[in-house]
């Protein structure tokens, strides 16, 4: 049996890449792999990580990097010292933002580094193939692996026969859905935008939009409490999870991200939202359009987002609901078929066996 060694962030606190690598290290390939980790959520802890990986004996070492010049410096202590040992190591990418941290806001000896450590290792593996330049000079083609996210199975309705029977036959207000955090490059801006532009044009009766997810910054919350005062269409949930966030996915029709957020590599909100039959709002950027263009609903260059367009788009949507039910269930089975918890670890079986063959 082949030891792993995670080199990785574990919750908590619960986000997109630590909820990925829980599920993967709670997966049923314990049961093929001999799985050990050393958790890099804590900064303070590097020296306990350090002497963690001088006593560590493994076949391969899985690591999670950062996308920050402060966090590659880390991992390139991690990654010289992982190659010093001998250790294969296989990184996984959670994003879109590497190559350009590496080619960009890196000074010229860190980029070096970079090069050089990527050069040596037993594999990179990226979200999507529209990502795979990440590695590309860096990394032989045999060595760049593709695994996209999964949804987490909690988070995909059993069925979504009777949503559909209820969008087809009732002429009630739409529900838009705005789940992520609160950072203007993730487009919560936009949607606002979209909530005004509706109550402006007397349509505030045909949609209904839902905010959730949480602020960071101080002046991102009073620029959203400043622009949705007096927005009757417009409700705020807060940070949701569990069973409130299935309840509020469950309830809603479409789910707009207008994403050009710099870290993006494919985010799961977008799968847990067609996982629960909603068509999808959103842009061109990163990894995003393997998951989600215009067959999935509405797709806009990141570059030009232009929201009377969305609104038009949603406008169709209200009058046409056999269409809408169409893209909605279609989004359903495509997540079913492609982006659950199964198939991921299916995928990551693949490279874990295909790079310890190496």
């Amino acid at each position: 049996m082949k030891s792993i060694c995670f080199l990785a962030q574990f919750p908590p606190p619960m986000h997109g890449l630590s909820k990925a690598v829980e599920t993967l290290y709670d997966s049923r390939l314990k049961e093929k792999y001999r799985f050990s980790k050393i958790d890099i959520t804590d900064n303070k802890r590097i020296l306990q990580t350090l002497w963690a990986l001088l006593r560590c004996k493994t076949d391969l070492v899985y690591f999670t990097p950062s996308q920050t010049v402060g966090g590659n410096l880390r991992d390139l202590m991690f990654l010289k010292l992982i190659q010093w040992r001998g250790l294969p190591c296989l990184v996984h990418i959670h994003g879109g933002y590497y190559r350009q941290l590496v080619d960009h806001d890196c000074r010229y000896w860190q980029r070096r580094m970079n090069y050089d450590v990527v050069g040596r290792l037993a594999g990179g593996i990226v979200l999507g193939h529209s990502l795979h330049g990440i590695f590309e000079r860096m990394l032989p083609d045999e060595k760049i692996f593709v695994c996209p996210n999964c949804v987490d199975d909690v988070f995909i309705a059993p069925s979504v026969d009777e949503k559909m029977e209820r969008l087809q036959n009732t002429d009630g207000p739409l529900h838009i859905l705005y789940l992520s955090n609160f950072i203007e490059t993730k487009g919560y801006r936009e949607v606002v935008e979209l909530a005004r532009m509706a109550q402006e044009k007397g349509a505030a009766g045909r949609f209904v939009f839902h905010f959730a997810g949480k602020f960071f910054d101080a002046a991102e919350e009073d620029w959203f409490k400043t622009h949705t005062r007096g927005l009757d269409n417009v409700v705020f949930h807060g940070v949701v999870s569990g069973q409130n966030k299935v309840d509020l996915l469950r309830q809603c029709h479409l789910f707009a991200l207008l994403s050009r957020y710099p870290n993006e590599g494919q985010p799961i909100s977008i799968l847990e939202a067609m996982g629960n039959g909603l068509a999808v709002i959103t842009t061109d950027h990163a990894g995003i359009p393997e998951v989600a263009n215009a067959d999935n609903g509405y797709a806009c260059s990141k570059h030009s987002i232009e929201v009377d367009k969305i609104y038009e788009y949603m406008t169709a949507c209200y009058e046409n609901r056999d269409v809408l039910s169409g893209v909605c269930r279609r989004n359903y089975e495509t997540t079913k078929r492609k982006y659950t918890e199964r198939q991921y670890i299916d995928n990551m079986d693949k490279i874990f066996e295909s790079v310890c063959k190496r």
